[in-house]
């Protein structure tokens, strides 16, 4: 499975990018992958205009979309739109950061996964 991760720049700028999630084969329930260290779940949802200017991860997570469409600018100047069912592993926590805009009509629902350190 693949996720995109915004990542810090050596320069401390952000850029996109991609990981692969190994997946194993565990029968009748699909393919799984290992777990990850996590410490909890945070249910967010974003009001219709949503625009938060350029800022940092507070903590490496995990953002699973479960409706609407983001778009999110990393300094490079890369913009990406992301939707319901997308996966993005956050990790620019210190640098310049990545600014995150709502697209689409209506309420935004999202998860946030924050990480432990290893994963």
């Amino acid at each position: 499975m693949r996720i995109t991760c915004v990542a810090v720049t050596p320069e401390g700028g952000s850029r996109f990018d991609e990981r692969e999630i190994e997946l194993t084969d565990a029968g009748e329930i699909g393919r799984l992958s290992e777990p990850f260290p996590a410490t909890g779940v945070v249910f967010r949802e974003n009001d219709p205009g949503y625009d938060y200017d350029w800022h940092n991860a507070p903590r490496r997570q995990l953002i699973v979309l479960l409706d609407g469409e983001i778009e999110v600018e990393v300094t490079s100047g890369e913009n990406r739109l992301f939707a319901g069912g997308d996966v993005l592993l956050v990790e620019d926590t210190t640098g310049t950061g990545h600014r995150t805009r709502t697209v689409s009509e209506g309420a935004r629902r999202s998860l946030f996964i924050p990480l432990l350190d290893a994963e």
